[in-house]
This record gives C-alpha cells, sequence and structure tokens, in this order.
C-alpha cells in the first residue's frame, strides 16, 4: 500500500504539477523568438503529452488506492483527480481536431485551448497540494521533503516565467517599434514610392 501511495505521488506530481506547467511556459514564451519556431511547438506538444500518458498512469494509480483503501475517502481529491483526467483528456482531442491557423474558428479554438490549459493548472497544483494533505493525515510528516522539494519546483518555475514574461514583452515592443520604423522609412521622406515628401508629376 505505501508503495502505491508513493506512485500515486510521484506519478501525479511529475506529471499534472511539473510537465503540464512546463509545456506551458514553453508555449507561452518559446514562440516568441522566432528562431525556436516550429520547435517550441514540437517542444510543448511532447511535454503535454508525456504529462498525459503519466498523469493517466498515475490516475490510475489513484483509483486502484481508492479501491483498496475502504473506509477511507477523500472527497475533494478525488474528484479533483477526476476533473483533472476529463480536462487532460480534452485537450487531447482538441490537439487531434486543431483547425489551420487561417481557418475562421481558430481564434475560438485558440481561447478554448488556452482556457482549458490554466484551468488544468491551477486545478492540478491544488490538488497535489490536497495529495500532500492526505499523506500528512495517514503517514504525518515524513513526506514533508516532498512536499518542500514541490513547492521550491513550482516557486522556481513562477519565478522562471515572471522573468520571461518581461523579457519577451521587451522583444515584443523591440519589434514592434522596428516595424513601424521599418513602414515609415518605406512610406517616408526616402520610401519606396520613388518621391518621398515631393509632389508627384
Amino acid at each position: 500500500m505505501l508503495i502505491c501511495f508513493q506512485t500515486h505521488g510521484i506519478l501525479n506530481a511529475v506529471s499534472w504539477g511539473v510537465l503540464m506547467p512546463l509545456g506551458a511556459v514553453i508555449a507561452r514564451y518559446l514562440k516568441v523568438f522566432k528562431s525556436a519556431d516550429p520547435a517550441w511547438f514540437y517542444l510543448h506538444v511532447t511535454c503535454q503529452t508525456a504529462a498525459y500518458i503519466v498523469g493517466v498512469a498515475g490516475w490510475g494509480t489513484g483509483l486502484k488506492l481508492g479501491s483498496d483503501s475502504v473506509g477511507v475517502t477523500y472527497s475533494t481529491h478525488r474528484a479533483l483527480g477526476i476533473t483533472l483526467f476529463c480536462l487532460g483528456t480534452l485537450q487531447v482531442f482538441a490537439l487531434l481536431l486543431r483547425p489551420n491557423k487561417d481557418h475562421k474558428i481558430r481564434i475560438y479554438w485558440n481561447f478554448y485551448h488556452w482556457a482549458i490549459g490554466y484551468a488544468t493548472i491551477i486545478i492540478s497544483i491544488i490538488n497535489i497540494f490536497k495529495g500532500f494533505n492526505a499523506l500528512e493525515v495517514s503517514a504525518g510528516d515524513r513526506y514533508d521533503n516532498w512536499k518542500h522539494a514541490y513547492t521550491g519546483i513550482i516557486a522556481a518555475l513562477g519565478g522562471i516565467a515572471v522573468l520571461l514574461e518581461a523579457y519577451t514583452w521587451i522583444i515584443v515592443i523591440k519589434r514592434k517599434k522596428s516595424e513601424n520604423k521599418f513602414s515609415q522609412g518605406m512610406n517616408g521622406t526616402n520610401g519606396a514610392n520613388g518621391y518621398g515628401s515631393r509632389p508627384q508629376q
């Protein structure tokens, strides 16, 4: 039973709690760099697919624990786990049904993918801490180091995300300024129209 508890915790913490947020960070920030296209997309898909596969295995161990632990019920933890499995499965189907970039419904698909993805990450982090609380009830503080390690990993990912958010915004702003200057140069006094500010003859 103890091994099953440990396996369940490790699989879910690594998949839903680490790989899933990491995949979101990759998609959010790497795509800003033109040199990272299309590598960022394949990294994102690989990370999220691995997270889903490992997460399903962790979900399966949770079902096993539930069936073997008669009279012991963690209702919230179980309900959130089922919700995560459903949301993760919806994301897999969404990937299979992803429309082309120029399709008229792509904007709606993007919003759906974004909303379900971030909801999954938020719920997964909450549920992992619910799992740690369940461990404390059954095993005391012997797994506190696990909880502290996971907290450190999530804090590190959050810190990296904040730094990348600021850095990518700087890149985007500089890129837009550069594009505006180029556009003004094409249509200004030295523009490609060959006339500049002179009246056309």
